[in-house]
């Protein structure tokens, strides 16, 4: 197998696990934690992904999130992977910034030097980490949902408008919904991709959408408490390019709440059940 076990416990009758495994995209161990629901037992499940924020590992949403009580009942799989390649001679921000490095991979493929060696989250969310999943966990798929946090949300959603048609389900916790107009974004992408904003559209969902991407459907929840909302997040930058675009967006407010998985945590259930309800009516 070519996955190692880091830790299992039981959980809701299924069992969460970490697991670590070698790199190609990263050239790095990676570590993800996948939960799978006692269902798996009996065949393959519904996979739903979330993508975590800043400064987040594997561990943040499998901790905080209270989302396996849920999986276990709907019978999905969800499979948390880590933010950013670590270890030995990875790059970090000299200053020690919590906004570019470690933990700060914004699920890109970074260009630049010295980013370019192992800051490859774009290939391996995309493409190795679900090939290894598919291959070594009882996981369906062609049922696949895909959610995120902040950071996260923004990687979700431009991942899923990248590759239309693989996930039945998006929704996004407090995403940032336009990397390219942000300051977060931007010292990001500046530093990952170099200074030509033409070659950050592929990482603005706005962006993406402006040039022709299509999703059927997203959920957003965002706090109106959030500190964040209105110089890193942006939201209704992401409503006006739904709207324009003609993609069904269900923005919601929640009054009172932050940034905080606590507010994920409150919410986590609805959208596990979106998912559900979309992965449910997935033909194969």
């Amino acid at each position: 197998m070519a996955l190692e076990v880091v830790s299992q416990s039981r959980c809701f009758n299924g069992t969460q696990f970490v697991y670590r495994h070698a790199s190609s995209e990263t050239g790095t161990p990676m570590r993800f934690a996948a939960y799978l629901p006692p269902q798996a037992t009996e065949g393959k499940v519904p996979v739903v992904w979330f993508l975590s924020g800043l400064t987040c590992t594997e561990e943040n949403f499998t901790v905080k999130a209270g989302a396996q009580r849920v999986a276990s009942e709907l019978g999905l799989i969800l499979i948390a992977p880590d933010t950013s390649p670590r270890g030995e001679g990875v790059p970090d921000d000299p200053e020690g910034a919590y906004d570019l490095g470690l933990g700060a991979g914004f699920y890109v493929d970074a260009t630049q030097a010295p980013w370019a060696k192992n800051y490859r989250m774009r290939s391996y969310i995309e493409r190795e980490l679900p090939a290894l999943v598919g291959a070594e966990l009882p996981a369906d798929m062609t049922r696949q949902g895909i959610t995120g946090h902040s950071m996260g949300g923004h990687g979700a959603l431009t991942i899923a408008l990248r590759n239309p048609g693989r996930f039945a389900a998006v929704s996004a916790f407090a995403p940032i919904a336009s990397p390219m107009n942000c300051p977060w974004g931007e010292k990001a992408l500046s530093a990952y991709l170099g200074s030509d904003r033409s070659a950050w559209r592929d990482y603005d969902a706005c962006a993406l959408i402006e040039d022709g991407a299509r999703l059927p459907g997203i959920l957003v929840d965002q706090g109106s408490a959030d500190g964040f909302l209105e110089t890193q997040l942006k939201p209704r930058l992401l409503e006006e390019a739904c709207a324009r675009a003609g993609i069904p967006l269900i923005l919601r407010m929640q009054e009172g709440y932050d940034h905080s998985y606590f507010f994920i945590a409150t919410f986590i259930e609805d959208h596990l059940r979106w998912h559900a309800d979309r992965l449910r009516n997935v033909k194969a």
